[in-house]
């Protein structure tokens, strides 16, 4: 484990199955985050079978202690952005990687 694969690598690896150039799958791979951010700043659910669902989660206020000073903060009530995987995404990394042993 312990590798990174970045946004260049996976546009790499786009571009080589589809054969569009790399600026081209660049703009295809940025389009689509940006589909992503526009879709849950409008409070929509995405969901890509196959792969899982992106939404917005609420989180409540709470008191929290700041790790270096001990010191009781309260953390304000905010909404985040989730991802949860589908079962399909998971069970094939999962196969695979007991597959190679990991």
């Amino acid at each position: 484990m312990g590798t990174t694969t970045t946004k260049a690598d996976l546009v790499n690896s786009i571009s080589g199955k589809i054969g569009l150039t790399k600026y081209e799958t660049e703009s295809v791979v940025d389009a689509f985050f940006e589909s992503v951010i526009d879709s849950l700043k409008a409070g929509k659910r995405i969901e890509i079978r196959g792969f899982g669902s992106f939404n917005i989660r609420h989180k409540n206020f709470r008191d929290a202690r700041n790790p270096r000073t001990g010191e009781k903060v309260t953390v304000d009530a905010k909404k985040v952005p989730a991802f949860k995987i589908s079962k399909e995404f998971k069970h094939a990394v999962s196969d695979s990687l007991k597959a190679s042993g990991e």
